[in-house]
């Protein structure tokens, strides 16, 4: 039967995988006329050695025609992960070759930085920045062939310069490889964006007019090239130019992002071993517990249940004889609602993130629009956090639902508000547009304090004229004392128990969201990560029940903080591995990078606890109420 069933769920699991290739744009084609005008822009330089983004003109570049620099507007996404869109000098035309232009300035007169902006400029190609372009909002990427293993890769943006006898040379050439689909016969879309990068020295050009002539192919890529040197002693003269070569594709429109999330897709073999393994292992665990728990409980209750005679010797041990006190409200209760609110808030809005974006329609061509998403999910899932956090917040017998209302809708939110205002300060003092602006800051406050906060109040508002949730017993008077428990039931050392399934289930899809965050890739897997989501569900509920079924026969019925802290030990897993992960694939040294990364993976971390730890209070919950509504109580 247990093999049946896996058979079946893994037919169903295996159309996710067509799921994972299916792709809603998230923006419209556009039809471009032969000639035709494409604006190219810049959204940012990145590094993985500093985590910190600048804007595109945060060095001296060339300017567009006009002066005039005009920042597109963004949504709220975009502004969290430091994309400032501008327009470039760079002129484009539809399938019209340029074979060498001069960007800026005149053919004697070259760009002077000076010692200072040079220093700068060598900074940056020391941290290996590149730098993101866009052409119909399609982002520009660069094959770069590995020297050791000669394996090609594609690489978001291009690099800025290179290091080489620890000095800096600058990229000032770009050899812009455009690719065109011909929609009908006078009408074209872009369907491809590649840039070749080049290092050439100023004196190595051959200027006439505003065209120029770059050194033979075999010069630029030989020993005999002479790349353009970032003098950080006397100041840097140089020349930017750019090249344009159309070719056209039989790329459809729809196709266009696959190069991009092509660098995930040959891990995917990777996925669906960790999803199988995991699949089978909970599955085979669930059976097993399953008669455990299942043959245990049956004897227990026919036990309990029986008008024998020794009735009474039968009561004097196991999890019958707390009943008068297992669900007694557990200390700070308005605490534990808030914390359980908030729970149900990170669930339900990863929840609807995941699958929303499985579905296609969080797609990379909308960029910001995940974590736009994701934020406003949990503002309006205040509503539904209000209305349990205040049943369980009434059923534990509170009185003060205000107070717990203002609780529930702070506690989270303070906290990664409070942690990000604090790094905030650290990334303003780099000057990095990762750093939030004021007037998002406040955007943030509107939205918490006008819109989550009175929905979590109108939930509790609700929640409070609802009958409570019913309880197959009742509870003592007078509470009876905890028997000392055996060392195994030490809560750290559950913990150490309990995380350890649940982290085996999302250990390699956390894997690539690491390296999604902190590597500068591509996620779109989410037909996968939606299926680890419910296996991590499953797994951390069968565990917090077994841990909440023994710690109820030890006689000891404090289990409602247990259960909630227990449940959530993976996050300790989880930020043992962020720490690894940390040493052994970032090369992250200096302090504030440093900084930033263990502010959010503790964000991380939090977030994790918060969700798991829902999960598995909600199913020792709903376990102990089954199993105490199936015996018979005097």
């Amino acid at each position: 039967m247990l093999l049946s069933q896996l058979h079946w769920f893994l037919v169903f699991i295996n159309g996710f995988l067509y799921v994972n290739g299916f792709y809603i744009p998230g923006v419209a084609p556009v039809a471009f006329k032969k000639g035709q005008k494409i604006e190219v822009k810049a959204v940012k330089m990145t590094s993985t050695h500093t985590q910190l983004p600048y804007e595109y003109y945060s060095l001296r570049f060339c300017l567009p025609k006009n002066g005039t620099i005009v920042y597109k507007s963004e949504n709220l996404g975009e502004v969290l992960r430091g994309d400032r869109i501008v327009n470039t000098p760079y002129e484009v035309h539809m399938a019209e070759n340029i074979k060498c232009r001069l960007l800026c300035h005149k053919k004697d007169e070259p760009i002077n930085w000076s010692v200072e902006e040079s220093e700068k400029v060598a900074s940056r190609i020391e941290h290996k920045y590149y730098v993101h372009l866009l052409i119909d909002n399609l982002p520009v990427a660069t094959r770069y062939i590995n020297p050791e293993t000669s394996d090609t890769s594609i690489e978001q943006g291009y690099r800025l310069g290179f290091m080489a006898k620890g000095k800096a040379y600058i990229n000032n050439h770009l050899k812009f490889l455009l690719k065109y689909h011909k929609y009908n016969h006078d009408s074209y879309r872009v369907v491809g964006f590649e840039v070749e990068a080049l290092s050439v020295d100023k004196d190595e050009m051959v200027f006439i007019d505003d065209s120029c002539l770059l050194p033979s192919e075999r010069q630029i890529y030989g020993v005999d090239a002479k790349p353009q040197l970032v003098n950080e002693e006397s100041g840097t003269r140089l020349f930017f130019t750019y090249s344009v070569e159309w070719g056209e594709s039989d790329i459809s429109w729809a196709s266009r992002w696959d190069i991009y999330l092509g660098m995930g897709m040959k891990d995917v073999q990777i996925h669906w071993f960790s999803i199988i393994n995991s699949l089978v292992v909970l599955f085979f665990l669930s059976g097993i517990l399953t008669m455990i728990m299942v043959r245990t409980l049956r004897k227990d209750i026919a036990k309990y249940n029986s008008d024998d005679i020794l009735d009474d010797m039968v009561e004097e041990t196991g999890w019958k004889l707390v009943h008068g006190d297992v669900f007694r409200p557990p200390p700070q209760r308005m605490l534990f609602a808030a914390v359980i609110g908030s729970g149900i808030q990170v669930f339900l809005m990863s929840l609807i993130t995941i699958f929303v974006a499985m579905l296609g329609m969080l797609s990379p061509a909308s960029r910001g629009a995940l974590m736009t998403a994701a934020i406003l999910l949990y503002v309006f899932m205040g509503l539904i956090a209000g209305y349990y956090s205040a049943r369980l917040y009434t059923t534990l017998k509170g009185k003060q639902w205000r107070q717990a209302a203002f609780l529930t809708a702070t506690i989270y939110p303070a906290v990664v508000f409070g942690t990000c205002f604090f790094l905030n300060f650290f990334i303003l003092g780099k000057h990095s547009s990762g750093a939030v602006p004021f007037s998002t800051m406040m955007a943030l406050l509107c939205l918490w304090f006008c819109i989550s906060l009175p929905l979590v109040y109108l939930g509790y508002y609700f929640g409070c004229r609802k009958q409570p949730f019913q309880h197959p017993v009742r509870t003592n008077f007078i509470p009876r004392k905890v028997p000392e428990q055996v060392w195994y039931m030490n809560i750290y050392v559950c913990i150490i128990m309990a995380g350890i399934l649940p982290f085996g289930a999302v250990f390699i899809e956390l894997f690539f969201i690491l390296n999604a965050l902190w590597e500068n890739q591509f996620y779109y897997l989410f037909g996968f990560l939606f299926l680890v989501f419910w296996i991590l569900v499953v797994s951390v509920s069968q565990i917090s029940v077994v841990m909440v079924y023994f710690q109820l026969c030890g006689e000891d019925y404090h289990w409602w903080w247990k259960s909630f802290i227990v449940s959530g030990g993976s996050s300790v897993y989880i930020l043992i591995y962020s720490i690894f992960y940390f040493f052994t694939k970032l090369e992250i040294t200096e302090f504030i990078p440093t900084l930033l990364y263990m502010g959010y993976t503790g964000l991380m971390v939090l977030t994790f606890w918060l969700l798991t730890g829902t999960i598995g209070f909600f199913a020792a919950y709903t376990f102990i109420r089954k199993i105490y509504a199936a015996v018979k109580i005097d």
